[in-house]
């Protein structure tokens, strides 16, 4: 894997006004490139590293869908928190923004490492990096990455795998409720290297009465053929 400046230097590089702008926007935002294919090649050869996870979900079990995720054990690896410590620089503007808006708490320190200390102190202790794992049927039910309390409202998933080569279907969804209206589908391919920017609970909208809460859940279509793997980054730990 490369080195730690050499990550952060990609998140750095990418055209953060634009890319806050449309996440502001519409709740989600692809980026350009951040990991190479051999970077995604040896996140993908961790899924046989059984010792790096602390669980395996099965998604049919708990009526999630189908396919398998795992979540990484500490000590997560080096350059996964140096990208969830570089995003969420980048994104800390925004989440503040949104807090102001929605008359909310913004309890994000200006640095990862403090803000996760707010997370283990509050009991949210275990890492929530997850490596995620669809073959052809699997799909991924709407959902939110809360796990506890304390929550960024901002999150990350990079696809490893290429779309249309490795992997047929399996698009990315996000699916916001609409205050007294049909909800909003946004559907987007992960290209392989590049991240999603997404919410992770609720963003503001515009309302007759000012700022209103907009819901959002994200998922994962049908995978119709070949083997899929993306990295989340969910930006809090879990309880």
């Amino acid at each position: 894997m490369k080195a730690a400046a050499s990550l952060t230097d990609r998140v750095d590089a990418q055209p953060w006004a634009a890319l806050l702008a449309e996440v502001d926007a519409h709740g989600c935002a692809a980026t350009g490139p951040i990991l190479t294919p051999q970077e995604c090649a040896e996140f993908t050869a961790m899924w046989a590293d059984i010792p790096r996870f602390r669980s395996t979900v099965d998604m049919a079990r708990y009526r999630f869908g189908e396919g398998t995720y795992r979540y990484f054990a500490n000590p997560v690896p080096e350059p996964i928190m140096l990208l969830r410590a570089a995003f969420y620089r980048k994104l800390l503007p925004l989440a503040r923004s949104w807090a102001e808006r929605l008359g909310d708490p913004a309890p994000w320190p200006g640095e990862f490492a403090d803000w996760l200390d707010v997370c283990h102190a509050a009991g949210q202790t275990k890492p929530t990096p997850i490596l995620l794992r669809y073959g052809t049927g699997d799909w991924n039910a709407l959902h939110r990455d809360l796990y506890g309390e304390w929550v960024f409202p901002l999150q990350v998933v990079i696809g490893l795998d290429r779309p249309g080569v490795d992997y047929t279907g399996g698009e990315f969804l996000i699916v916001e409720q609409r205050l007294r209206a049909q909800s909003k589908a946004t559907v987007s391919v992960l290209d392989q290297g590049h991240a999603l920017i997404f919410t992770t609970r609720d963003r503001p909208t515009r309302s007759s009465r000012g700022w209103s809460r907009a819901p959002i859940r994200h998922g994962v279509s049908r995978v119709r053929g070949g083997l899929r793997h993306t990295l989340g980054l969910v930006l809090h730990d879990a309880e």
